[in-house]
């Protein structure tokens, strides 16, 4: 079952203060991004976040599940109407994340 696009922008809303916040189709399901940083989905209408250490402190029972079979487990997020819980959740994972390599352009040949 895919996601709703309603639910998906109340995601978007309730992260609104936690960085330059981007989301992105990707298989009938919506990536979340955080100052460039793929941090968390959403998937049948659930928000999953990635698991680091910094996480587990600030969560440490928080129920883990993977957003999709076959995929490794991420935090479940259940308590979405706590704007600042996300806020931190979000901050202190994509801290611990790297950052992301830079896009090589397309089209362009080198070797001409």
């Amino acid at each position: 079952m895919a996601s709703s696009l309603e639910f998906v922008t109340y995601i978007y809303d309730q992260l609104s203060d936690s960085g330059e916040i981007t989301y992105r189709k990707m298989f009938g399901e919506y990536g979340f991004y955080c100052d460039g940083k793929y941090f968390a989905c959403v998937c049948d209408d659930q928000f999953f976040v990635k698991i680091t250490e910094a996480g587990k402190k600030l969560m440490p029972d928080c129920e883990t599940a993977p957003p999709y079979p076959g995929a490794s487990p991420c935090f479940l997020i259940h308590e979405l109407d706590n704007r600042q819980v996300l806020k931190e959740l979000t901050q202190v994972t994509c801290a611990e994340l790297p950052t992301p390599k830079p896009k090589k352009k397309k089209g362009m040949n080198r070797d001409a």
